[in-house]
């Protein structure tokens, strides 16, 4: 009886080493334990943007669809119904069970978003950050996004080309409190302004991301400032706001309305005169340096911390010229 447990405990030893064994020679895109290359999520790849149906991040998502499927590798992609750091919290939080080789994120919040990120990564998931970013600059292993300080620098100087001359009063409409990049955006503008002294600002006004909000905004500007010449919107849904208000007092065009992005509807906006210019990221390029990064930091190749895409300026007279810039509904 002992010789038959112990004959018994033997195979179960025996039975376990095999196992192990069994687990380390791997499943797809994982390696054995002599390669340390592949981590935990093997090929797959996700992508939480920062929300739903915006042609921004449909665009990006293009972009790294194709550079995924182009390295080898798989992405799926999930984004909240709205921008908003609880939800998008969610979204990350249910990766746990799961956890990607890599997650490329935008996130909502510079500070909120920082925890469930944390979590993901100690996982072993390596963290890219696309079109926005954490305060804390230790998280991620490359950010990727576009020179949002320069962009809000190139609209301030193309709203003084606009005004040629004539002085007035600007609106600065951003998003939500803690967006890195419409922040950036809002700063170098007013920065950039303060060259022009003909313009002046009326300091900047959150709309959280909301275009009723925006247009709300753009309303009450109106009637207290009887000087007011132009209008930046730093996003998509600002522009749409700020537009409606525009459009509802009667003073498209007799105000400067700048929107950053190209979205299908700015396009259309720009095209009808309801927006005089727009400031258009390269959405698709941040998603393919995204993934980029992402699978050089899966297979131990050098990454790059932070790189930008650029910025184009485009009004209806070169709208044409710079069409390789709208924006896209779907891939």
């Amino acid at each position: 009886m002992k010789l038959t447990k112990t004959l018994t405990a033997m195979g179960a030893v025996v039975s376990a080493a095999a196992l192990l064994t069994a687990c380390g020679s791997g499943t797809v895109g994982q390696t054995g334990s002599g390669d340390s290359a592949q981590p935990t999520g093997g090929k797959k790849l996700a992508l939480i943007p920062g929300v739903q149906a915006e042609p921004f991040y449909i665009s990006l998502q293009c972009g790294a669809e194709a550079e995924a499927k182009k390295l080898g590798y798989e992405l799926t992609t999930q984004a909240p119904q709205k921008f908003d750091a609880p939800l998008q919290t969610q979204l990350v939080n249910a990766l746990g069970a799961n956890p990607p080789a890599a997650l490329l994120i935008a996130p909502t919040d510079d500070t909120a978003m920082l925890a469930p990120i944390q979590q993901v990564k100690a996982r072993g998931t390596k963290i890219v950050e696309v079109d926005t970013a954490l305060k804390d600059t230790g998280v991620a292993v490359s950010s990727i996004s576009s020179d949002n300080a320069a962009g809000g620098k190139l609209a301030a100087q193309t709203m003084a080309k606009l005004a040629n001359g004539k002085s007035g009063s600007v609106l600065v409409l951003d998003t939500i409190a803690g967006t890195s990049t419409t922040a950036a955006r809002a700063k170098g503008f007013e920065d950039e302004l303060k060259n022009t002294p003909n313009l002046k600002s009326i300091g900047i006004q959150f709309t959280q991301n909301e275009p009723e909000q925006a247009a709300a905004k753009v309303t009450a500007a109106l009637s207290s400032t009887p000087d007011l010449i132009g209008v930046f919107a730093t996003n998509l849904n600002t522009g749409e706001g700020a537009a409606t208000g525009l459009r509802n007092a009667g003073k498209v065009g007799a105000v400067n309305l700048i929107g950053f992005d190209a979205s299908p509807s700015e396009v259309e906006g720009l095209k009808n005169g309801q927006y005089q210019a727009l400031i258009a990221q390269d959405p698709a390029s941040i998603g393919t340096q995204g993934v980029q990064q992402a699978v050089a930091a899966i297979e131990g190749k050098p990454v790059t911390r932070n790189l930008t895409a650029q910025l184009h300026s485009i009004t209806k007279a070169d709208m044409d010229a710079n069409a390789q810039y709208f924006y896209k509904q779907s891939c």
